[in-house]
């Protein structure tokens, strides 16, 4: 169970979230993205083969790693008026990289991490701009798409597959590797340009509340309970969160 997890569900949601902003632009889906559809199916598997526990520390520490995929972006973002795609990722990367060296050194409860990790949020979209073009939607034929399935896959399975070697605390912080960010912000730069990749950005900005929520939520209640029953009620909160985010976001942006 824990390798079709890995291997099948996503890549299909990273089909899933390329063909939402094909269809509907870069904001829904960095929204989309952000929802915890990479790293949900990484915790998952890393509770079913390490255990609640576990997995309730890589929760916590998979929330903090939301600021490194902050730090990811805007780095990303700054550079892409100016760079290539391969010069943004390696950028992108190595500051993400910092970032967790940074992290993995701190221990806070996660009520103190999830209101750090919401002040981050609230800052990020000022810190990564306004896209440096407008964000045209791509709604040509879809050729690269198994590419960024298999992008997807590798890099999931790679992440997981070291959880067991890293322990609770860098398994926790390597399950937000940014797998959504480097597949569909690199590949949209390259297809649609630098304004569609920064908007894809700033979309996820809004998503990763949810986000969030999901880990807070594993980290409080998986200590010593099944994970099928504890992951269900995290993506419940989660999904109700992207929703009222998703709805106060239209109803500002419908504001004179």
């Amino acid at each position: 169970m824990p390798f079709v997890l890995k291997l099948l569900l996503v890549p299909s949601l990273i089909a899933l979230v390329t063909l939402a902003g094909r269809r509907w632009g870069p904001s829904v889906a960095g929204w989309l993205s952000a929802f915890p559809i990479v790293s949900g199916p990484i915790l998952l598997a890393i509770a079913l083969e390490q255990g609640s526990d576990f997995a309730a520390v890589a929760a916590a520490n998979t929330l903090l790693a939301v600021l490194a995929v902050l730090v990811f972006s805007v780095a990303y973002a700054r550079m892409a008026a100016r760079a290539g795609v391969l010069a943004c990722l390696g950028a992108a990367l190595l500051a993400w990289g910092l970032a967790v060296a940074v992290l993995q050194g701190v221990q806070l409860a996660p009520w103190i991490g999830f209101l750090l990790v919401a002040a981050g949020l609230l800052a990020a979209p000022r810190l990564i701009g306004q896209p440096p073009a407008p964000a045209a939607i791509n709604a040509g034929p879809s050729r690269d798409l198994p590419w960024r399935m298999l992008a997807g896959a590798v890099l999931t399975l790679g992440v997981t597959g070291a959880a067991s070697g890293l322990g609770p605390a860098l398994s926790g912080l390597f399950a937000m590797f940014p797998v959504m960010s480097t597949v569909l912000v690199g590949f949209s730069h390259r297809a649609s340009g630098a304004g569609f990749a920064v908007a894809l950005l700033r979309g996820m900005v809004g998503g990763y509340y949810a986000f969030a929520v999901f880990c807070l939520t594993l980290a409080l209640l998986l200590p010593g309970r099944a994970p099928g029953p504890v992951f269900l009620l995290a993506t419940a909160c989660a999904l109700a969160v992207q929703l009222g985010v998703r709805g106060l976001t239209q109803a500002r942006a419908r504001r004179p």
